[in-house]
């Protein structure tokens, strides 16, 4: 195998590794920032220490460090078991509760089904 054809194969192969990672939008980086510093803030305010929240939500004490952050490299899973560990599962079940844009699009499509029965 020639050096140059060595070459591309390596570059491929990184950028495979590369193509793997999904992209995230800055916006949702920045909400993602945002649920992790109301986790930390939720924790704190509790007075519960890093070590506590991850032994009760069978975690390491970076992944909660992670969660903290907002990283989008951690399963949603792992988010509901610090909530609940803190205490506030509840949250979780807020993300889309009034879901404006929603209900319009789902109003409209059941106002046009009642309308074509009337025809």
């Amino acid at each position: 195998m020639t050096c140059s054809v060595k070459l591309f194969i390596i570059i491929n192969m990184n950028n495979k590794r590369k193509s793997n990672k999904p992209v995230i939008l800055p916006r949702i980086s920045k909400q993602l920032a945002q649920v992790g510093e109301q986790i930390k803030l939720a924790r704190l305010r509790r007075g519960y220490k890093t070590t506590l929240i991850a032994e009760r939500a069978g975690i390491t004490r970076a992944t909660l460090w992670k969660v903290e952050k907002g990283d989008p490299g951690v399963a949603i899973g792992i988010y509901a078991k610090v909530l609940a560990a803190i205490g506030v599962p509840e949250d979780i079940t807020l993300l889309a509760r009034d879901d404006e844009l929603g209900r319009i699009i789902q109003d409209s499509e059941l106002l046009g089904k009642y309308e074509r029965k009337k025809e």
